[in-house]
């Protein structure tokens, strides 16, 4: 991905919110539909899709660091860029709790 851990924490991000905005309009269609052998099929494929997604967003560049023989910069990179991703749930909570989003 970047060197940039703000890039990286707010493309993790930006993929949760464009995974929760598809599948919010692809499911209003079938709320009245009983659930058939797809719905788990689909949600262990999302799944696997996310931690193969999410893996290259906080591990891909700072695996090559370390293979560069960078170990230090290698773990500031993941340790900043979790903390940053971290620092934005916590935000996106307050949000949630305070009820300004409606």
């Amino acid at each position: 991905m970047s060197k940039n851990p703000i890039i990286n924490a707010l493309s993790a991000s930006a993929y949760i919110i464009l995974i929760v905005t598809v599948m919010t309009f692809v499911i209003q269609p079938l709320k009245n539909k009983p659930d058939t052998i797809f719905a788990p099929i689909t949600f262990l494929s999302l799944l696997t899709l996310s931690v193969a997604v999410m893996a290259y967003l906080f591990f891909y560049q700072p695996l090559q660091l370390f293979i560069e023989g960078k170990k230090k910069e290698a773990v500031n990179l993941f340790v900043k860029t979790v903390g940053i991703f971290a620092a934005l749930t916590v935000v996106i909570l307050i949000l949630l709790f305070s009820g300004i989003p409606k």
